[in-house]
């Protein structure tokens, strides 16, 4: 037993984390004498359907993957797809079989956050985003989610931790627990307290729906903080919240009606992005939680396309190589390895991995920026 519901990095590694039919196709295979040589590929959709997503979970893949004597090509970190493979996998059966269960769950959770985050993203081009769903998932993926959503583009995240094995400083200042621990009434000794307790590098965001209205929350910070309050944040529950384009432009007529234009409003609480479509131009940033974190995976499965160089599938799949191009319009393009492809694609299947060591080195600045391209190139989210 362990101390949480938790499989270990060493299970995973091993290939212990797997459906149990794996390891029966392992011991039959063995008992016949057979393990072939194959090719097998990742896929969602068989072909284009223009419906893209973002492709994520690479470094965890790789990582599982390495070691093993196996040739993987994949895209990179935050390309775009909307059918064919996005990973290919050549060698032995036996080499990797186990593997495939831990291998899908890294590729298909983390693009499915990545996916629902670009959404978010693209929904308020220009307007800050930030992942604070950490708490709808189990505490061992926040690091999964927030780097997926840092590679759709958002600009930062609140989970600490995850942080620290990212490499990145979460956000955030105050929950509607500081301000009841300081009891109704006592909104602008909490907010005095914060400005007193916390470094002075933390934004002064007040938290200003916790007991009453949100203009008359967002005035008392004022009073309270003046020239030190850097912005307000509404996260006024749903069931309460009526018109939040009209709260939050109310807020904002009456901040600047009293000089104080500088300060800067955030909402938060259930948004998607129809509401960041419909309050960006209002508002000065966004929190945005379930959205990301509980987006659905992606349905990706591994199928072996080919056996000791003959082209082989099951029903409903294609079988043999392929390869996939994206085109200057946009489009993405799958066709047979050794064919031709369109004469001005570029092929998206690159070397991950050869003979089982790692030839490729992620930089999420660079997936960021790669999803943030691709997203335009094929048109991802427009309205």
């Amino acid at each position: 037993m362990t101390e949480f519901d938790i499989v270990g990095s060493e299970a995973i590694r091993e290939g212990v984390a797997t459906d149990a039919y794996f390891q029966r196709t392992e011991d039959t295979l063995r008992y016949a004498g057979k393990n072939p040589r194959v090719v097998a590929e990742v896929t969602a959709d068989q072909f284009p359907d223009g419906e893209f997503e973002v492709f994520a979970g690479v470094k965890d893949a790789a990582a599982l993957l390495e070691g093993h004597d196996v040739d993987v090509d994949a895209m990179h970190e935050g390309q775009l797809f909307d059918g064919g493979p996005v990973m290919r996998i050549e060698g032995d059966y036996l080499e990797f079989a186990r593997l495939e269960t831990s291998l899908l769950g890294f590729l298909s959770h983390a693009s499915g956050c990545a996916t629902a985050a670009l959404e978010a993203r693209v929904a308020a081009p220009e307007t800050p985003v930030y992942s604070f769903g950490a708490r709808h998932v189990h505490p061992s993926i926040a690091a999964m989610v927030e780097r997926s959503a840092l590679v759709a583009g958002v600009d930062g995240f609140s989970h600490v931790a995850a942080g620290e094995i990212l490499g990145k400083e979460a956000v955030g200042t105050m929950p509607h627990a500081l301000l009841i621990a300081f009891g109704r009434g006592n909104q602008a000794d909490a907010f005095r307290a914060f400005d007193e307790a916390v470094p002075e590098d933390v934004p002064r965001i007040a938290l200003c729906d916790t007991y009453g209205d949100e203009t008359e929350e967002v005035l008392r910070a004022v009073e309270t903080l003046g020239d030190r309050l850097d912005s307000v944040r509404l996260d006024t529950t749903s069931s309460r919240r009526g018109n939040f384009r009209h709260i939050a432009r109310e807020v904002r007529w009456e901040l600047d009606a009293r000089g104080h234009d500088d300060v800067g409003i955030f909402v938060s609480g259930g948004l998607g992005p129809a509401e960041l479509r419909n309050l960006r131009d209002v508002v000065d940033g966004f929190g945005v939680g379930g959205y990301i974190s509980n987006a659905n995976p992606v349905d990706f499965a591994l199928d072996i396309v080919e056996v000791n160089g003959e082209p082989a599938a099951k029903r409903g799949k294609l079988s043999g190589v392929k390869e996939v191009y994206r085109t200057a319009d946009g489009g993405h393009h799958v066709g047979l390895r050794g064919t031709p492809g369109p004469t001005d694609g570029d092929s998206l299947l690159e070397p991950l991995i050869r003979d089982g060591e790692l030839v490729r080195e992620f930089d999420l600045d660079a997936a960021t920026r790669r999803a943030r391209e691709d997203a335009e190139r094929v048109g991802f989210g427009d309205e």
